[in-house]
């Protein structure tokens, strides 16, 4: 079967107006592929910034899958939280991107984005925490619910993955 190898890392988030963040993540991937060595999700640790806005996290990715098709390419879904001093969690960002389908180094930017819920909801974020959150992580990626709700942009968790693509020639996937 063709093969791709992900390396990378999470490096960081910036454009968040929260501070303390950390990030949750995992990859989905179609049903023809398999998960060969690593994980599929995982979780950095907290940062908070001293100079500027950037969380650096530098959380590390090393995944290895077989395919018998391109259907379903993997796509990493994040999700960014910050923490508070009392150690309480809400959430600041979901997002999402497609890993490259090239070889090589890539560097991404993956915008994120926010459950806005009603003013009530939003007036209890601001003095007590929490908010609105998905119930189904699906409707991240999934274009139909998403467009529907009413959002607050986030910041942006930047990226940093290189690619290595096997045997794609010897068993004819294009």
């Amino acid at each position: 079967m063709a093969e791709v190898h992900v390396i990378g890392q999470i490096m960081g988030a910036t454009g968040f107006s929260e501070s303390s963040l950390f990030c949750k993540w995992g990859v989905h991937t179609g049903a023809a592929w398999k998960l060969l060595s690593g994980v599929r999700e995982g979780q950095t640790q907290v940062d908070t910034p001293q100079v500027g806005d950037m969380a650096y996290w530098s959380h590390p990715i090393d995944l290895h899958f077989a395919t018998k098709g391109l259907q379903g390419w993997p796509r990493l879904h994040l999700q960014v939280w910050s923490q508070d001093s009392f150690g309480r969690c809400q959430l600041a960002g979901y997002g999402f991107c497609h890993v490259p389908s090239s070889p090589g180094t890539h560097q991404l930017d993956c915008p994120t984005w926010r459950p806005l819920g009603s003013w009530r909801e939003q007036l209890a974020r601001a003095f007590v925490g929490g908010g609105p959150q998905l119930l189904h992580g699906d409707a991240i990626y999934s274009g139909a619910d998403r467009y529907r709700l009413h959002t607050a942009a986030g910041g942006i968790v930047r990226l940093e993955l290189g690619l290595l693509l096997r045997h794609f020639d010897r068993y004819g996937v294009e």
